[in-house]
């Protein structure tokens, strides 16, 4: 009996599922494997297969599933040129440059704010161990040091004439000069 249910909305509906997927995929042999998928979860439904009411709306769902299923597997590839254009300066360069105006930006910010900085991000304290030093909550020292990052980059930004790419990485700077 489940032979003859799944053969028969097979005969009926086969053909029409091909070249529903051939004119979607564009390409015969993609089309025949998912064929086959389709008929492979048809056949493992068993019995159950019988008691669908519209067999066909079945294998047409089941075969639009496992053509986005397929559409997920394959990488999306990206055209470049065949030259890509060299950067002005390298990041690394830049951001080397940059440190010479950090120890200036540093003494010029509230003792707080250096502090934070200066133990957490240059020292590599962890902000916990930071929280108790302070006599602070964990949230509070958290607070403390974005608030102190925050006062250093707007420092940077209009002392040192930072300027970003459209990535957010610093591209270029002019270095403040010294009094």
């Amino acid at each position: 009996m489940e032979a003859s249910c799944l053969r028969q909305a097979w005969l009926r509906h086969g053909g029409e599922l091909f070249g529903w997927l051939r004119h979607s995929l564009g390409d015969r042999s993609q089309a025949e494997d998912l064929l086959q998928e389709v008929y492979l979860k048809a056949h493992l439904q068993g019995l159950a297969f019988c008691s669908i009411a519209q067999p066909r709306a079945w294998l047409f769902h089941v075969a639009r599933n496992a053509l986005v299923d397929l559409g997920r597997r394959r990488p999306s590839f990206v055209e470049l040129p065949e030259e890509l254009p060299a950067p002005e300066d390298e990041p690394g360069d830049t951001v080397a440059g940059l440190a010479d105006c950090l120890p200036r930006a540093l003494i010029e910010l509230p003792e707080t704010d250096r502090a934070a900085i200066e133990l957490c991000d240059l020292a590599g304290m962890s902000q916990a161990d930071y929280a108790v030093r302070q006599g602070l909550s964990l949230p509070g020292a958290k607070s403390r040091v974005q608030r102190a990052r925050a006062r250093l980059r707007a420092y940077l930004v209009t002392n040192c004439q930072i300027r970003f790419d459209a990535q957010g990485r610093v591209c270029c700077f002019t270095p403040r000069r010294s009094r």
